[in-house]
């Protein structure tokens, strides 16, 4: 008889084996800089309040003090590595599985593999060029690339809309986009700048980075620092970068924040958002906020998406096509 439900692999086995030798190059490379794999747990009494990422949720029904409690699957190891580093742990990585709700499509699956590192010492600068480093060492076998590009944020504004992303009204953003002729969706604020920024970068900006070469974007608005230092100057900037290469995502790195009352308030900030925004409000990381207050080494960090960077090494078109069992068939 035949079986009408396709329980093959979504990979075929040659990307299945080109997946086991990048992640074997990934652990040679961080061993030979002594920097120290590490696994953190997968579920957390806290969640994101990031307003643009869902967590998965459920309920504890287990002995303990903890019985009926709402826990939440990670959407990035990240704040656990930085307790891990608060209590001296030194330089880290992890290979980690993370998961975000509501996140599927040719470039997203909502469980998928995180590299995350953390390097002690150095700044968003620094670690931009060992990122690339890496990068090179997986990618090199597989594409023929150029020197990598380090462009700021308001330099590929600048570049491809003629507009300074840090002293844009709203007014002019709209117009920029009406020009190019980008849809506008409904809703869009009259009075923040952000939502128009990331508007235009992700239609108008990112299709033409990392073409031929990897593409660093770094020193993002304050507004936009999310979890990174904030650097003085007229406008000051968030100590932050991404990485693109064929216009595709690919990394987020921080010069990170080590101040728990400043971080306290972008939770607080971002809860608020959720809240106007009619989303739940999340637990925030209690620990980690204990962590920073006992002092966090000035360190930088940096995710990135596995999955894309198997995509692009392989060829292939879709992040269902390096999975081995993407969402629709898990």
């Amino acid at each position: 008889m035949e079986c009408s439900i396709d329980w093959r692999p979504g990979a075929d086995l040659a990307t299945l084996r080109l997946r086991a030798e990048l992640l074997a190059r990934i652990r040679a490379f961080f061993a030979t800089r002594d920097v120290l794999e590490v696994e953190t747990p997968l579920l957390s009494a806290a969640a994101i309040t990031d307003p643009h990422l869902a967590s998965f949720a459920t309920v504890y029904s287990g002995p303990g003090p903890r019985y009926g409690q709402t826990l939440y699957l990670h959407t990035s190891p990240e704040f656990p590595m930085k307790r891990l580093l608060a209590a001296g742990s030194g330089c880290i990585y992890q290979i980690a599985r993370v998961f975000r709700d509501g996140e599927a499509g040719r470039r997203h699956n909502p469980e998928f593999t995180l590299l995350e590192w953390y390097r002690v010492g150095f700044d968003h600068h620094r670690l931009m060029t060992e990122v690339a480093k890496l990068a090179t060492l997986l990618l090199r076998d597989r594409l023929s690339l150029a020197e990598p590009e380090w462009l700021s944020y308001r330099q590929a504004f600048e570049r491809h809309l003629d507009l300074n992303p840090h002293r844009a009204t709203v007014a002019e953003l709209a117009a920029a986009a009406e020009r190019q002729g980008v849809p506008i969706p409904s809703g869009m604020p009259a009075d923040d700048i952000d939502p128009w920024l990331d508007l235009l970068l992700t239609q108008r900006i990112e299709p033409h980075l990392g073409q031929g070469r990897l593409c660093f974007l770094y020193d993002y608005p304050a507004s936009q620092a999310a979890l990174a230092r904030l650097r003085p100057g007229d406008p000051p900037v968030g100590e932050r970068f991404e990485l693109y290469l064929y216009g595709v995502e690919l990394a987020n790195g921080f010069h990170e924040l080590g101040d728990a009352v400043e971080q306290r308030r972008r939770f607080e900030a971002e809860n608020a958002a959720r809240q106007a925004q009619g989303l739940p409000v999340t637990p925030v990381d209690e620990y980690l906020l204990a962590a920073l207050e006992a002092g966090l080494p000035d360190c930088a960090g940096v995710a990135l998406g596995f999955d894309r960077l198997v995509m692009l090494a392989a060829g292939k078109n879709s992040l269902a096509e390096v999975l081995a069992f993407p969402f629709e068939r898990a």
